[in-house]
């Protein structure tokens, strides 16, 4: 016997095809259009068949068939007692780097989790540009330049960077007027990251200089922006990433110009994984 497709599949179907609208559906379900949309592809895929002929939502042949099929069905589930268990989840495993996972993911994860509540998500944490994970996992989020040879991807954030300390480095070895001369470099300890190099701001002043070997270093931008706010020095602070240390006041920018950055969060994949429509669901939802 075939599995029962997912009850949230099912749901969607049935109110799309009497709304025959994709935005009040997910009204109703209280979940993106992007999530009606993964739904109804799942439960084609499930089934090996189309559901409607057109844009329009118009129901092919099996289609109708099978609508009937499933009234019938939800209308005896809503005739049967509450019983003990739950369908089993569809687990997705993504790694993801710390500052990212932390800074831009969680505080959208919500909107995921009332999206596709069957599925179960594991995270585990990579290092940024060496792309180390601890185990394998579906997707990957890795910071660097993009293009990556054994993997398909999509670019999840683009951002600029700027420099930035905190208001009491400003106020003790300041004052900078844009931070963008020999001079004031040169009167300014420097946050040194692998992940920010600062040759991107320096070619943006139009200077020569080769990246600080002296100073505070750390490899995950959430530390920089912490030693930053700390009174270390300044630091190329990304303005997305960084937002929360500015609205805080943690953080000032010394100059109103910013660059871009050279690297890049992209979320990542082996070819034939969004044959799985978990995976295919997550990189849509965070691209977005």
């Amino acid at each position: 016997m075939r599995p029962i497709p997912p009850i949230q599949c099912l749901v969607t179907f049935e109110l799309l095809a009497r709304l025959r609208s994709a935005s009040r559906t997910a009204d109703e379900l209280c979940v993106t259009v992007s999530a009606v949309s993964h739904r109804i592809r799942q439960l084609e895929a499930h089934l090996g068949f189309k559901l409607f002929a057109r844009g329009d939502f118009t129901l092919t042949a099996d289609g109708t068939a099978y609508l009937a099929n499933v009234r019938e069905g939800l209308a005896a589930f809503g005739r049967m007692p509450p019983r003990d268990g739950a369908q089993a989840a569809t687990r997705l495993s993504v790694a993801v780097t710390p500052t990212f996972a932390r800074v831009y993911l969680m505080p959208r994860l919500e909107t995921f989790r009332n999206a596709y509540p069957e599925v179960e998500l594991t995270f585990q944490v990579s290092i940024p540009l060496l792309d180390v994970t601890a185990e394998e996992a579906d997707l990957e989020v890795r910071f660097g330049p993009g293009h990556y040879a054994d993997r398909e991807s999509r670019v999840v954030t683009h951002d600029r960077v700027t420099p930035a300390c905190s208001p009491s480095y400003l106020k003790e070895f300041g004052p900078f007027e844009g931070f963008d001369t020999l001079a004031e470099l040169q009167q300014a300890r420097l946050i040194r990251s692998p992940l920010e190099p600062w040759s991107s701001w320096f070619a943006a002043c139009g200077l020569a200089l080769p990246e600080p070997y002296v100073g505070a270093q750390f490899n995950d931008l959430g530390l920089v922006y912490d030693a930053a706010a700390s009174g270390f020095g300044v630091a190329l602070v990304r303005e997305e990433m960084g937002a929360a240390w500015f609205d805080s006041g943690r953080l000032v920018r010394l100059s109103p110009r910013s660059v871009p950055a050279p690297n890049a969060n992209h979320i990542c994949w082996k070819p034939g994984t969004l044959e799985r429509w978990e995976c295919a669901a997550f990189v849509d939802w965070m691209v977005g």
